[in-house]
Formats: structure tokens, sequence, C-alpha cells
């Protein structure tokens, strides 16, 4: 029999240095730009159609570094979200699933089935990212498609619940 003092915990892999990040960063930045520079050619400042527009632009984009390898997007994705994971067709179709939503806030169709469909979706991967994280498991976010090779973590956390609470915050008000 063996103690459990005994017995030593797996080490938590190493952090990877924000440095990682500097892709995911880079989009936040040019995204958050892009919502801005197309609010200057309207008339006054609205914290909404910038939330609009920057949704838009992200989605679009986060979307888009999926699509350059959708198989291997859907593969890493299946790790850890709840309902890829049981369905490879879900994970295959999200990448488009970010893009429609994206292009519908750009064009501002059905704004608010848009938001609804934009908390549901982010909200519901949301669950995938805590379950993994509660669980200590190490899996690669596949979030930016390849581009970026960091663990799923409180940063994945943080980007799906700020789209969410984005999304929210526009279908309350």
């Amino acid at each position: 029999m063996s103690s459990s003092c005994c017995q030593s915990s797996p080490e938590p892999a190493p952090r990877p240095p924000l440095s990682a990040y500097t892709p995911l960063f880079v989009i936040l930045l040019l995204t958050a730009l892009a919502a801005v520079a197309k609010q200057v050619a309207s008339p006054g400042w609205s914290g909404m159609v910038w939330m609009h527009d920057f949704m838009g632009f992200f989605l679009v984009v986060f979307s888009m570094v999926k699509l350059f390898d959708v198989r291997a997007f859907a593969s890493g994705f299946a790790k850890y979200d709840l309902l890829a994971a049981r369905s490879r067709f879900y994970a295959l179709l999200y990448p488009f699933l970010e893009l429609a939503l994206g292009l519908a806030y750009l064009a501002q169709w059905q704004p608010r089935a848009t938001y609804l469909a934009t908390v549901i979706l982010l909200g519901f991967g949301t669950l995938g990212v805590v379950n993994t994280m509660r669980r200590g498991e190490q899996l690669n976010c596949a979030c930016m498609g390849g581009i970026l090779n960091v663990p799923v973590s409180s940063v994945t956390l943080a980007e799906n619940l700020g789209m969410s609470a984005m999304a929210l915050v526009m279908l309350l008000f």
C-alpha cells in the first residue's frame, strides 16, 4: 500500500511566456483599431456601434485563422469543446458559424438574433474551457487555428467571456 503523502502530484506544465500570445494581442489591437477607424467616418462616438463593429471584425478574423486548416482546428477543438467532442460535423462547422456571425455583425443583419446566437455559441464554448481548466488538462487552444500554440487557459476563458459579455450587453441594451 502506498501512502498519499509519498505520491508526487504531476507538476503543472510551464506557462507559455507572454510573447507566445503576441499574435492574439496583435489581432485584438488591430480589430479594436479597425472598429475605431470605422467610427471616424460617422458623426459622434457610440460605444454600442464600436462593440458591434469590433465583434464583427474579431469573429471574421478568428474564423479566417481557423479556416486555414479546418480539419486540424476541428481535431484540436474536439479535445475541449463539449459539443465538438461529440460531433465532428459541429467541430468542422464552427469556423463557418463564427464567420456567419462576424458577417452578420458587419452587415447589421438581424442584430438581436446575432447577439443571441453569439451568447449561446460562445457561452456554451466557455463551459468546455472551464471544464478543461477545472480538470487541469494541458490542451492546446484551437481558437486561433495553427498560428498560436498556447494551452487552454485563463486567456481562452477571458476571450470567450469577454465576447459573450459584449454580445449580452448589446442584446440587453
